[in-house]
């Protein structure tokens, strides 16, 4: 491997030696100084998700095998900066709850791990990669759901995802099968020459696309998402609520949109029947729930069905609202999971009713909440507005109306659970309201990011833009 091929994998190659350093320091770090592993950890993804930032050319590797572009590297850093924000909410549930049990180092090793996963499988330039990739970015996940190993809820959750996974591993491989049986190639180049509409390439597509639906967490594969969320770590559930559905979104979204686009008046068909049920079925479900991880949870599925309005275009618009509708759920989402992280690590306390009074006694984490809350559910002048105002313009630009009325009415629906808590926070009183507590460094500071990512991204939205430019080549 030459210079030049290093620059182009300088992400890959830059996180595995992070891997490394850590499996280093675990060996020979000693018994009583092991809760640094955090800050080194944390102190080294800082130096790789900077390092991100510097631009790189678009080309190939191994024989078209693994690619890289513009825009893939743009969302490779997207996934950084989320990680980033996981790892220092994180930090002091590590530090109180699993350094102690020498389990540090491990945490971040599966999580790294699973994170070059997500980065070989959006690089993929064919199926051999791509599965590669998927599995690498989901079997250190299943363990991480069951970090908690004195919770009998966490080992449950990681025996559902793995075993979950394993069947939208096998669907979804058999599907490549078809594909390569009817194209007599893996590679996306050479596919999207030759794919036609036969029967078995059509059953190929469907099985495909419902072994991603599974990570993107789609109606009918959405069974797995509550329980898993509710038993696993809140950083984990964080995790999977926004890196693994960002990354699976993403490569779902170039390959509809290249190797697929001969299928598109098959597809289309698919996702809009899709899209209508999980936006409806998420947002039903959501306002039954009290846990807030399962809250979390239902709502995360509302927002893959909003994610699908993008998937309908098949051109440069939809790939630049989806992208751009990632990175602003990335700060959303993840500002609401770490003040329900900081909470349960401070009181053990997850339900809704237990937020009753809540500004009262902790008014910044009432604001941050109420914030992430206003931005998921679209109202203006949070990012979240803008996000989905792109993608309701982008379905309506190729026709699909009654899509995008769907759509709003399922916002108006999101809006009132969300404001149920809302109105816990700041209208309700509590005789046992949560006292006031103060959080540490790292915790303070990820929440400062998504907060400004929020804000920023609402205020200031040239970014846009650059993702525009960026998937000019669709």
């Amino acid at each position: 491997m030459n210079l030049d091929s290093f620059l182009l994998m300088r992400q890959e190659i830059l996180l595995l030696a992070i891997i490394l350093l850590l499996v280093v320091a675990e060996i020979f770090m000693p018994q009583n100084k092991k809760g640094s592993i955090v800050h080194l950890a944390i102190f080294l993804f800082g130096i790789h998700t900077i390092v991100g930032f510097f631009a790189i050319d678009e080309s190939s590797l191994f024989g078209g095998m693994f690619r890289t572009d513009g825009l893939i590297h743009f969302f490779k850093n997207v996934l950084n900066i989320g990680v980033f924000i996981v790892l220092l909410q994180s930090a002091d549930w590590l530090q109180e709850k699993i350094v102690q049990h020498n389990r540090g180092t491990e945490f971040f090793i599966l999580l790294f791990s699973s994170l070059l996963g997500m980065y070989f499988m959006i690089s993929s330039g064919d199926f051999l990669m791509f599965y590669l990739g998927l599995e690498l970015s989901t079997l250190p996940v299943a363990a991480l759901a069951a970090y908690e190993t004195t919770k009998r809820k966490s080992s449950e959750a990681g025996i559902k995802l793995l075993l979950s996974a394993a069947l939208a591993s096998g669907v979804s491989l058999f599907g490549i099968s078809m594909l390569y049986a009817t194209t007599g190639s893996i590679y996306f180049n050479e596919i999207i020459e030759v794919i036609s509409a036969t029967n078995l390439s059509v059953l190929g597509l469907i099985l495909f696309f419902s072994g991603l639906a599974f990570k993107i967490s789609l109606v009918p594969f959405h069974f797995w998402t509550a329980d898993v969320y509710e038993g696993a770590p809140i950083s984990i559930a964080s995790y999977l609520s926004v890196i693994s559905k960002g990354a699976a979104a993403f490569i779902l979204l170039i390959l509809l949109f290249t190797i697929f686009k001969p299928l598109m008046y098959i597809w289309e068909n698919l996702v809009y029947v899709i899209a209508i049920a999980t936006m409806f079925i998420g947002n039903l479900f959501a306002l039954r729930q009290q846990n807030m991880k399962r809250f979390l949870a239902f709502s995360s599925i509302a927002q893959a069905g909003f994610i699908l309005l993008g998937l309908m275009t098949g051109n440069q618009l939809g790939v630049a609202t989806v992208v751009y509708f990632v990175l602003v759920y990335v700060f959303s989402n993840l500002a609401a999971f770490g003040v329900v992280q900081a909470i349960s690590l401070k009181t053990g306390k997850e339900n809704m009713n237990d937020y009753e009074g809540l500004y009262r006694t902790n008014p910044k984490l009432s604001m941050v909440m109420m914030l992430a809350l206003f931005s998921l559910a679209g109202i203006p002048p949070v990012a979240g507005f803008f996000g989905k105002f792109f993608l309701f313009v982008a379905a309506a630009s190729e026709g699909y109306y009654w899509l995008v009325f769907i759509a709003v009415a399922n916002v108006t629906i999101s809006l009132y659970y969300y404001l149920l808590v809302v109105r816990a926070m700041f209208l309700r009183k509590s005789d046992q309201a949560i006292p006031f507590f103060k959080n540490k460094l790292y915790m303070r500071l990820g929440l400062i990011i998504t907060v400004l990512g929020i804000l920023i991204l609402g205020i200031y939205s040239p970014l846009y833009d650059y993702i525009f430019e960026l998937s000019s080549k669709f």
